[in-house]
């Protein structure tokens, strides 16, 4: 699909959200490192932990409000909301104030209007786009954000620390004109008919309502003993690739000296921990942009179960490598073998979901399938109070361990899905020699 042919409305989104995406990795991989600094290990993971859970119980509604309200409406309104956001950001770094307890406020509000925005965005674009084009264009959509995890942090790693007012402005500005840009130059494109959520009377249904049906419709993974084991043990890998910008980032700021990263002649390239970290995230970006495609393409050539054990063993080997070192080139090499973790398994993910679910059900299964990242995400902050406790080697090492049992998890579910799979051939091969 050309260029030329894309509807206005992907069009202005695209270069609009390029521009916010990248504002927001300049500041984004370094709160758990401010609000560690400011409010201290122990208060700064609680906070985070009950940011994260606000966007849980916000993306439950996310898609609902899209249906309801309108793609448009619900975008132009999370915009808003995000620039007042920064707004807040912005006035709680600035020459006149210092609040950290105005900072978490406006930045969770940031997550809430995330959680909207995003199911809107997606709705959106199958909405304008032929279903034989999507991928290509939602594949658009990924490059361009992994593209701003690439140079976001790295200028970040300037611009928060040096000119945190000035860059929480620039988002301020830039969130106001998307908004205005959003309001004015694209359409509404959500279908013409009754809303798809309704009760039993035909009538639409209240938001609480449609978050109490996706939470019984969770049950699925208790009925599910192969699905139940799927989604353990992707919480439990889930404490290690949520890490990036929690532990990982306070660890590098705080334990990482300043170095020599490149020497030629008499110029030479020196990092703080702090701008080091922002090399390290842009490093996961930049691998991640670039062998996405080759990664999928290789890894189908292997059995699933083998992929999943061994995707969560580097996982904890580069965990263990992170937290034993502080010689950046090592950080480097234990990110590089973090980043092959998350990339073996990003391509055969959600078609694995597919074949657990049954056909009826694909839709609570990979809603259900989302509690992997969503509880993840809520309990991995614990990893930063958790530092004060132990200590950051011990963290890691628990960290390590975590992933060896999700790895144990794994290579169990995948016995008993052969087992089931097998048992389900043989009966098929037996059901025509019954017949005949």
């Amino acid at each position: 699909m050309k260029w030329k042919d894309w509807d206005r409305n992907i069009k202005v989104r695209l270069l609009g959200e390029f521009v916010i995406n990248l504002l927001f990795w300049m500041f984004f991989p370094y709160m758990a490192i401010y609000f560690s600094d400011e409010l201290g290990k122990e208060q700064a993971g609680m906070l985070l932990v009950a940011s994260q859970l606000v966007g849980v119980v916000t993306n439950l509604v996310g898609g609902y409000c899209a249906d309801t309200f309108g793609r448009k409406k619900m975008m132009v309104v999370a915009g808003g909301g995000q620039a007042v956001s920064f707004a807040l950001f912005a006035l709680a770094n600035s020459p006149w104030l210092n609040s950290p307890v105005l900072t978490f406020l406006a930045f969770t509000a940031l997550g809430l209007f995330g959680s909207l925005y995003w199911p809107a965005s997606h709705a959106m674009i199958a909405d304008v786009v032929p279903e034989k084009n999507r991928s290509e264009v939602f594949a658009v959509f990924y490059t361009s954000i992994n593209i701003s995890v690439v140079f976001g942090p790295a200028l970040g790693s300037i611009f928060f620390f040096d000119y945190r007012f000035e860059l929480l402005l620039a988002c301020t500005i830039v969130g106001i004109i998307l908004t205005f840009v959003l309001q004015r130059f694209i359409r509404e494109t959500v279908p013409e008919k009754k809303p798809i959520v309704e009760d039993k009377n035909g009538e639409p249904k209240k938001w609480s309502e449609v978050v109490w049906d996706q939470l019984r419709d969770y049950r699925v993974i208790a009925k599910d003993k192969l699905f139940l084991l799927f989604i353990l043990a992707g919480v439990l890998v889930a404490q290690t690739f949520m890490q990036l910008d929690l532990l990982i980032a306070v660890y590098t700021t705080e334990k990482v000296p300043v170095q020599t990263l490149l020497h030629l002649g008499d110029w030479s390239l020196s990092l703080s921990g702090e701008k080091a970290f922002g090399y390290i995230v842009s490093t996961n970006g930049l691998l991640v942009a670039l062998f996405t495609v080759f990664m999928s393409k290789w890894m189908n050539k292997y059995k699933e179960g083998n992929i999943f054990v061994i995707s969560s063993l580097l996982y904890g080997v580069g965990m263990l490598l992170y937290g034993n070192t502080t010689v950046i080139w090592f950080l480097f090499l234990a990110i590089t073998v973090f980043t092959a973790a998350e990339l073996m398994v990003v391509g055969i993910q959600e078609s694995f979901i597919s074949k657990l679910a049954p056909e009826h059900m694909r839709g609570q299964y990979f809603a259900a399938a989302g509690l992997r990242f969503s509880i993840g995400r809520s309990l991995a902050p614990l990893a930063i109070p958790l530092t004060m406790w132990i200590g950051f080697q011990w963290t890691f090492f628990m960290l390590f361990v975590l992933t060896v049992i999700s790895a144990g998890l794994y290579h169990v579910m995948f016995r008993l899905h052969d087992r089931k799979m097998g048992e389900t051939e043989k009966q098929k091969s037996v059901a025509p020699n019954a017949a005949g």
